[in-house]
């Protein structure tokens, strides 16, 4: 959500910066629905205080025993136009909010111009691609030969866009989320939750999934929605409260399986886990300092890469272009990992800066330890990372020649003592 008072002093600024969204000019409707809005509270003002000063000339003209029923008609006539006018400024305000609502974050000013994904700037390389003196074969081939991903089970069950992982890769998923959790906790700060998986239409709306992005949800009978991802719960755990300075930052982590319709993806990722109605992730979410936000986007990406340096993944980091950026980001940094049977990087986690513009939306404000008033807290989220897209990364680049697969050092703690996925190691 935006500040209306930084609209009204800027809408130059606020138009050019939804220009380099790719969005046209916005400010002089929204500064129409506002001035609207601004008049119809003056005419509303006048109007109580003529209904005021007509009460008082009624006790006046009754204690001296005169007519006073030309009053009493205006007062009641006062009474009906301010109760007009009170509906209009509902209708009003409703528009300006719904105007409002549907308009993306300011993107920072250090981030790249462009159109989408093509025009993203990649900063840095991490490690090296690795080398198979053999054909190498993708996720999808190694999985179901080993016996140990099903997608035919798991279409008779619930359709396309499920998977059914068995044996050493279940637990394989179940210890790299392991692993996630307590690097976030034990050697990053991170305070681990278990939030709910179903959430209010406040929630949502908080983190800006609803209203634009409604049908990218599912929605239970009892209209609680499924969340897409644990940033949902975790920032909304600050929704309508004025915290102390002296609490943030605030670092909240969890696992949590996440829901999405991929109502956008028709045709796109259709073979494989990659994009999935159903997926795991371990998430991590900020609420910081406004003047902290900048340095703690720095800290979480950071947070996310030493996963992937632990499993000795080879990477990338880009900051995403303005045609690219999330709804409620104002910066994002994604990281790639290298998928060998893809031969191409792929997203494996998003870390996004949403300055105030979620704190907005929740009501989430804190008090400043120099001064009177209070203001909005900063919100960051991150993936640390996609547990299913880290599964797919350790099966393509930990592949052997026969098709079996080498487990990494930094999990083989959590596998039983398995160090070789192999086709007997099915069950």
């Amino acid at each position: 959500m935006h500040d209306i008072r930084w609209i009204r002093e800027n809408p130059e600024a606020f138009d050019a910066a939804l220009k380099r969204r790719g969005l046209p000019a916005i400010a002089a409707d929204v500064l129409a629905m506002d001035a609207e809005n601004r008049n119809i509270t003056t005419g509303l003002q006048d109007l109580q205080t003529r209904r005021n000063e007509a009460s008082k000339q009624i006790g006046a003209l009754r204690g001296k025993g005169q007519d006073s029923s030309a009053q009493m008609t205006e007062v009641a006539s006062l009474k009906d136009s301010i109760a007009a006018l009170e509906n209009r400024q509902i209708d009003t305000i409703a528009s300006l909010r719904s105007m409002l609502e549907e308009i993306p974050n300011i993107p920072s000013d250090d981030i790249p111009d462009g159109a989408d994904e093509d025009d993203n700037v990649e900063l840095r390389c991490i490690g090296e691609k690795p080398f198979f003196d053999f054909d190498v074969l993708d996720h999808i081939d190694l999985g179901e030969r080993l016996g140990l991903i099903d997608f035919k089970a798991a279409s008779k069950l619930s359709g396309s866009r499920f998977v059914v992982t068995r044996g050493a890769l279940a637990r394989m998923e179940r210890g790299l989320a392991t692993l996630m959790l307590n690097l976030h906790t034990e050697e990053f700060g991170y305070t681990e939750v278990n939030p709910p998986l179903l959430v209010r239409d406040d929630a949502a709306y908080g983190t800006g999934q609803l209203p634009k992005f409604e049908e990218d949800l599912f929605k239970t009978t009892t209209d609680h929605w499924l969340i897409p991802t644990a940033e949902v719960p975790l920032t909304n755990l600050v929704a309508g409260e004025i915290l102390s300075e002296s609490d943030l930052p605030l670092r909240f982590t969890a696992h949590t399986p996440c829901f999405r319709s991929e109502a956008g993806a028709a045709g796109k990722d259709t073979r494989g886990m990659l994009r999935q109605h159903q997926f795991t992730k371990v998430e991590m979410v900020s609420i910081c300092h406004p003047g902290d936000s900048v340095d703690e986007h720095e800290r979480m990406t950071n947070c996310a890469e030493e996963v992937l340096k632990r499993l000795n993944l080879h990477y990338r980091v880009v900051v995403l272009s303005t045609g690219d950026l999330g709804f409620s980001a104002q910066k994002t940094y994604d990281i790639e990992v290298w998928l060998p049977g893809q031969d191409r990087y792929r997203e494996i986690s998003s870390c996004s800066n949403c300055g105030e513009f979620q704190a907005r939306r929740m009501r989430a404000r804190f008090r400043p330890r120099d001064r009177k008033g209070t203001d909005f807290v900063h919100t960051l989220n991150g993936s640390g990372l996609a547990v299913g897209r880290t599964l797919i990364a350790v099966i393509e680049n930990y592949q052997q020649a026969d098709g079996s697969i080498r487990v990494p050092e930094a999990l083989q703690p959590f596998m039983g003592g398995i160090e070789v996925i192999a086709a007997q190691g099915a069950g």
